[in-house]
């Protein structure tokens, strides 16, 4: 299995495992949480076949990679990601495509790093701009819907797993013709398994303020959300993203009645508008996403 030393911590390595299929213009996938490079099975198939270069990798804590007691937070994160690119020499037209926790690193990392060598990014199921309600945010969530968060890992991790899991997939209304029993099963064992650290650590960086990570972005930026997200609600974040205009050049593909994790739920749809935003040859994809951008708004419920 390929690995990479990120850190360490005392006198251990830190190694991040990741994949690297296909040939021609790189694509690398930043997974959401609570789960694993291979979440985006059902996109890399596709990716592959119209010629890209994938590259998946687990969080550090998540998946194959180490679980360390340090370095969840953001500008970490950031990091690992671009050791991954300093060792594979992705020095140009990569395109970053993030889902839920992953558009937090794509968003940092275009806002640490600049956009050298990165010519687009896609964000599904954002976490930016700013999730934390404040004096000067009072649009966000109270932090005391975070605490409660952490209380429940503490309490009992696995049932917080299995609640979480059931409203990434918003299961009990879309199992089993879009989430088959046993795929919603595969999700369990592989968070069931991330660090217990990380899955409380992780938690902390939902209230991470990414506005101006977002003001210093200059490349063409694709926002696919599920408009019945329960874990980011639509109005929460990728509608402000749109309406307060917080991306220079972005555009907005929205998934009706889809849920947070769109990319297992809604492949179809989510595929045709990455080929779309990317350049690919599919047709028939094409057409069908240009649709999806006209589709309805609906707000999400924290």
């Amino acid at each position: 299995m390929p690995h990479i030393k990120v850190g360490t911590e005392n006198s251990t390595d830190i190694n991040i495992h990741y994949n690297d299929h296909g040939t021609g213009k790189p694509i690398v996938l930043i997974h959401g949480y609570p789960l694993d490079g291979n979440s985006w099975e059902r996109q890399e198939r596709v990716l592959l076949s119209q010629g890209y270069r994938c590259i998946t990798y687990d969080r550090r804590g998540f998946g194959k990679s180490d679980q360390p007691s340090t370095g969840y937070e953001y500008d970490t994160f950031t990091a690992d990601l671009r050791c991954l690119l300093n060792h594979l020499a992705l020095e140009e037209d990569v395109a970053l495509v993030g889902f839920s926790m992953g558009t937090g690193e794509v968003t940092r990392y275009l806002g640490t790093y600049g956009s050298a060598g990165i010519s687009r990014a896609v964000l599904i199921g954002s976490i930016p701009p700013y999730l934390l309600q404040t004096d000067d945010n009072p649009e966000g969530v109270p932090q005391s819907v975070f605490e409660g968060f952490k209380q429940a890992v503490v309490a009992d991790r696995y049932a917080f797993i299995d609640s979480f899991l059931t409203n990434l997939y918003n299961a009990d209304v879309l199992g089993p013709e879009r989430i088959s029993a046993p795929a919603l099963l595969a999700s369990h064992r592989v968070a069931f398994r991330s660090s217990p650290r990380a899955t409380y650590a992780c938690i902390d960086t939902w209230e991470t303020d990414f506005r101006a990570d977002l003001a210093k972005i200059d490349i063409p930026v694709l926002l696919v959300h599920g408009t019945a997200d329960r874990v980011l609600p639509f109005d929460k974040t990728t509608a402000r993203l749109r309406d307060e205009k917080l991306i220079a050049d972005s555009t907005v593909v929205e998934i009706p009645d889809g849920p947070h994790n769109v990319a297992w739920t809604h492949p179809d749809e989510v595929n045709a508008a990455l080929l779309d935003f990317l350049g690919g040859s599919n047709a028939g994809g094409i057409e069908h996403a240009s649709q999806l951008h006209r589709t309805r708004e609906m707000p999400g419920v924290v």
